[in-house]
């Protein structure tokens, strides 16, 4: 394996110091010699990338802080989607969504559909409830107690179907349930005869905005053999998490 070029380095000692403000911190996440990383360090400092405090420790410059900005700014979680999408459509050969939070509601951003004959009811920018839905119990299951119990308060726990969760008892129930195993389900909870299985999407801070899901028909297959797509969606919900900026802990 060839060694790592100039340009390599120095994107390898800014990244570090994204984590660590310790000189010695930023030398043991490179690997490199502590000489090349205070060659580096002081450039990053002189053209504004990293500044260095009045104890010693590093942080994020201002050059650094606008190009984050900048991209943040531009960042459109539809078009980032996409491409993971595209890979977990031809995996599963099912509809998959990209849902964004937005207040007590979600919003589809993202919908590509599989070989099949049919074709689900959502539609892009279209909202829906939190509570009966793959992505939006995902979403729920971020929340915490106070928050969780403002938004049962606040909406109420319509029913959309027989199936749907009516009270805070049986939701809570199953938000600790998608919590334990790191997805949701919806068991025909939204729409008679339709089966998802959803898996969380954190932005660069952490935080949970959106979700991603994998829809077919109760006819196709049960709740069981969707549950077992959970690792695509998961899988998918990490990439698309990444893209974003989001590190995992």
């Amino acid at each position: 394996m060839s060694s790592p070029s100039a340009i390599d380095k120095t994107l390898m000692v800014l990244d570090a110091v994204l984590e660590h403000s310790r000189f010695t911190d930023v030398v043991n996440a490179t690997g490199l010699a502590k000489s090349t990383v205070h060659r580096i360090m002081a450039s990053l400092v002189e053209h504004e990338f990293v500044t260095q405090s009045d104890d010693g420790s590093y942080h994020p410059g201002p050059k650094a802080l606008r190009l984050a900005g900048h991209a943040l700014t531009n960042v459109d979680l539809a078009t980032v989607a996409r491409p993971v999408l595209a890979d977990l459509v031809a995996q599963t050969r099912c509809t998959v969504h990209v849902g964004l939070l937005n207040g007590d509601e979600a919003i589809y951003v993202a919908r590509l559909d599989g070989p099949k004959p049919y074709r689900m009811p959502s539609r892009v920018g279209k909202a829906f409830w939190l509570h009966c839905t793959g992505i939006g119990k995902a979403l729920l299951a971020e929340k915490d107690d106070d928050a969780l119990d403002a938004h049962i308060t606040r909406t109420g726990l319509p029913a959309r179907t027989p199936l749907t969760h009516t009270t805070a008892a049986s939701l809570k129930s199953d938000l600790a349930q998608v919590r334990a195993r790191g997805y949701a389900l919806d068991d025909e909870e939204n729409e008679p005869g339709i089966r998802c299985v959803a898996s969380v999407i954190h932005d660069h801070t952490g935080l949970a905005i959106a979700a991603v899901s994998i829809s077919t028909l109760s006819l196709e297959q049960s709740i069981a053999q969707v549950a077992l797509m959970a690792p695509a969606a998961i899988e998918a919900a990490r990439k698309i998490s990444a893209a974003l900026g989001y590190r995992e802990p």
